[in-house]
């Protein structure tokens, strides 16, 4: 398969620029048998310095897909999590502790997602690709989560000259969390391992059989708990006083000041050629933003997701984050006063966005229960990110 050497020299530039601090994503590949609804899932929060990002559809043969991309990308040859219109979806989060070689080529990620989300339809598929063009230019440290329509899904931490391949349905709970280590790499070395057991620590409360994307995108991408220090998760938040602010500190917790955005890929129920995948996105940091669904059926992304050079979603949940997030100082930045979004005398604005976020979730069940044309799903879809669009701009 054909790189997109296009990007070529875009990633050299990002290279120079970025921090390992940068990418730092916690993730999670789940079977279709942990699923609450028969259906493979991925999650992704991604961490970054480009926290201005939006969705945006491509149009490419042989398969067209949606893509999580920077805001000021046009094209979608640079993509952080994505689905075709195959039913195969793909995300990444970086692994610091993969073997690298000085002078090859690194951070090229994005166009190895792009490229997969163009040219593949199967986890094999991506495999094949991996294989195929493993070496000094392939410039990968990461891990892949991958899903496809036939239910498969699975973890693959690549390096240029070697990858390991993970199947979620070969792990006791049938899911795979990660964060910014590889399982084949260096022990002990990477990042992101108090996101990791915190993450860990939440799966392990569900049964088997019950992980639900609501409850991942509504919980789980919103979490502020800490595997060693005391501080509340926010579903406590309402236990504590509005009088004054009660600051805590988010540096390694999932829901981040660094969060850009949440990604939950639903698949395709395995043998059912007429269910759609379903493409979630939490646009900005998830305390301060809704979930809208997107399909690629549709033919084109959510309006409030997409349009113009700052995507008015984001830009919705960026106004309500510095409500609660004012401080610009860089040594500042990760303290977050709970109180602003929700207290005992019920002046945070945070329940008003999971009400209708639950009411998205709803409505979105109730569609697709249904076969629709892609006319009616570009209309559902733009609906339902108008209406969270509108309740974040409501909110004073």
């Amino acid at each position: 398969m054909k790189r997109l050497f296009s990007s070529l020299i875009g990633a050299m530039a990002l290279a120079c620029i970025l921090s390992p601090s940068s990418h730092a994503c916690t993730t999670a590949v789940i079977s279709a048998t942990a699923s609450s609804h028969g259906r493979p899932m991925l999650w992704k929060n991604r961490d970054t310095d480009f926290l201005s990002n939006k969705v945006i559809f491509v149009a490419e043969s042989p398969f067209s897909y949606l893509a999580l991309v920077n805001s000021e990308d046009r094209s979608g040859r640079w993509v952080y999590a994505g689905l075709n219109s195959a039913g195969f979806a793909i995300f990444n989060s970086v692994a610091y502790n993969l073997p690298e070689k000085s002078g090859e080529l690194k951070d090229m990620e994005g166009t190895i997602m792009a490229d997969a989300l163009r040219t593949c339809s199967s986890v094999a598929d991506f495999e094949h690709y991996i294989r195929s063009n493993l070496g000094p230019s392939l410039g990968s440290l990461a891990n892949f989560g991958v899903l496809d329509a036939a239910g498969s899904t699975a973890l693959f931490e690549v390096s240029n000259h070697a990858y390991k391949k993970h199947l979620a349905a070969d792990f006791p709970e049938k899911y795979i969390i990660n964060t910014n280590f590889a399982r084949s790499g260096e022990a002990g070395s990477g990042s992101g391992y108090l996101r990791f057991e915190r993450a860990s620590q939440l799966f392990r409360e569900k049964i088997p059989g019950r992980i639900s994307y609501q409850w991942i995108l509504s919980q789980i991408s919103r979490d502020t708990g800490h595997v060693l220090v005391q501080q509340p998760a926010f579903p406590s938040f309402k236990n504590i006083s509005g009088a004054k602010p009660f600051w805590i500190a988010t540096r390694d917790t999932i829901d981040r000041e660094s969060t850009s955005a949440a990604v939950v890929v639903c698949g395709r129920i395995p043998g059912r050629d007429d269910s759609l995948a379903t493409l979630w996105v939490m646009l900005g940091e998830p305390l301060f933003t809704i979930a809208v669904p997107m399909w690629v059926e549709a033919g084109a992304a959510a309006v409030p997701l997409a349009r113009g050079e700052t995507a008015a979603l984001y830009l919705a949940a960026k106004r309500l984050k510095k409500i609660a997030r004012p401080f610009p100082e860089v040594d500042r930045r990760a303290y977050l006063d709970v109180s602003r979004l929700d207290n005992r005398q019920g002046t945070g604005f945070l329940p008003r966005l999971l009400d209708c976020e639950r009411e998205i979730f709803d409505l979105t069940d109730g569609f697709l229960k249904v076969i629709h044309t892609p006319a009616e799903l570009a209309a559902f879809q733009n609906r339902l990110a108008e209406k969270a669009l509108s309740v974040l701009e409501e909110i004073r």
